[in-house]
C-alpha cells in the first residue's frame, strides 16, 4: 500500500494526489483517497483500487494504536506480503510505515530496525498485533518483547 500522513494544518483536499506523489510514484489516473485521523491531527492519504469506503490497513493500525497498553505503543499487521507498523510513545506518534515482508524473519527485521532507530527497548515493551501469526512466530517475538498481544 502506498500512503502518507499529512498534518491537518497543511492539508488541502484538492492536493491529496500531490502529497502522495511527493513520497511515492503514482500515475495521474490512480484514485487517491484520504481520511482524517483526529488523534494525530493528520490525514492519511493513500492510493488504492479498492472499493470506495474500504479503509487501508494503515488506517486500522493507526486507529487501533491507542488500544496498546504500554507507554511505548507498538502495533503491526502483516498480511504475508506487507507489514504495516506504527509506533508511539504515549499520544505522540513516532512512526507509521509499510514495508515489503514476504516472511516473518523480514517482519522482525523491520520491527527491530524501527525500534533501534527510535532507541526503544523491546525488552520493556509490549508488541501488539492486528493479525494472527503462527504460534512459532508469536514465540519468536516473546524472546525479545516483554509481552505479545493480539488485538
Amino acid at each position: 500500500m502506498r500512503c502518507t500522513l499529512v498534518p491537518s494544518n497543511f492539508y488541502d483536499d484538492n492536493c491529496a494526489g500531490d502529497y502522495l506523489a511527493q513520497v511515492v510514484d503514482t500515475a495521474p489516473s490512480e484514485p487517491v483517497h484520504s481520511a482524517y485521523l483526529p488523534e494525530y491531527n493528520a490525514y492519511l492519504v493513500w492510493s488504492s483500487d479498492a472499493p470506495e469506503g474500504e479503509m487501508p490497513e494503515m488506517y486500522n493500525v493507526l486507529s487501533d494504536l491507542k488500544k496498546c497498553p504500554d507507554y511505548n505503543k507498538i502495533l503491526c499487521s502483516w498480511d504475508g506480503a506487507e507489514l504495516c507498523l506504527a509506533i508511539a510513545q504515549g499520544k505522540t506518534l513516532l512512526l507509521a510505515n509499510t514495508y515489503k515482508a514476504q516472511d516473518f524473519t523480514t517482519v522482525e527485521y523491520w520491527i527491530f530496525l524501527a525500534l533501534r532507530s527510535l532507541q526503544l527497548n523491546p525488552e520493556i515493551s509490549t508488541i501488539c498485533l492486528r493479525s494472527a501469526v503462527s504460534a512459532e512466530d508469536e514465540m519468536s517475538l516473546y524472546r525479545y518483547f516483554k509481552a505479545v498481544e493480539i488485538l
